[in-house]
């Protein structure tokens, strides 16, 4: 039995158009910047902790408190619109295969999930996707406050895991990083939205994790 550690966006599902419209819509009505936010320009920002996503795209933002007001309402846009989406919507957002290979994994293996997002965005996925009870539990950064790589470690510490019995399932090289720190073998989604040089193993379709589970 293995532990499989999931990535969400880029990896389970992509929401990058609701999300950039949701936070488009925060960032004009807080009324103090004037940044352009894209699918594109998320898709590049998302798997960095919410803090750094915050200084990256608000730079008209210079204070701190500012920008952390403004992406914790940007978050809270996101929330509201995602958790508004019918099932019908949230399949054409899910990646191809997702819920079906989780199903088949789950009879074997301990699936969690951790994430550098806000409080509450794992739920989203996983009751959007139906997918709740098949994740054993999942860590974010909202959580723990932590990198990518912390917050893997914290989740190990949480169930004894084995670092030779352990992976990350993920899409960028801020995963793959995170992996390397944590002391696992990263498995790379080569469908998602960053690239890889060196992963343990690349899938080119989810469902291609049957193959190596």
């Amino acid at each position: 039995m293995c532990n499989l550690i999931f990535d969400i966006d880029g990896t389970l599902w992509n929401t990058t158009g609701i999300v950039a419209s949701a936070w488009q819509e925060a960032a004009d009505n807080y009324g103090k910047t004037k940044a352009v936010i894209t699918a594109d320009l998320l898709k590049k920002e998302f798997g960095k902790t919410m803090d750094v996503i915050a200084e990256d795209i608000f730079t008209d933002v210079p204070l701190l408190s500012e920008r952390n007001i403004l992406i914790d309402l940007c978050c809270k846009y996101e929330h509201i619109r995602l958790d508004e989406i019918s099932r019908e919507t949230a399949d054409s957002i899910i990646y191809p295969d997702v819920k079906d290979t989780l199903k088949l994994l789950a009879q074997k293996h301990n699936l969690y999930i951790v994430s550098n997002c806000q409080l509450g965005y794992p739920e989203l996925f996983t009751d959007k996707s139906g997918t709740a009870d098949l994740i054993k539990d999942h860590l974010c950064f909202g959580q723990t406050r932590t990198c990518k790589g912390e917050t893997i470690k914290t989740l190990m510490n949480k169930y004894d895991m084995d670092p030779e019995d352990t992976f990350y399932i993920g899409d960028t090289l801020g995963d793959y990083e995170a992996s390397s720190q944590a002391g696992i073998k990263f498995i790379f989604c080569s469908y998602g939205f960053g690239s890889v040089a060196t992963p343990y193993k690349s899938i080119a379709g989810f469902s291609d994790l049957k193959d190596i589970f």
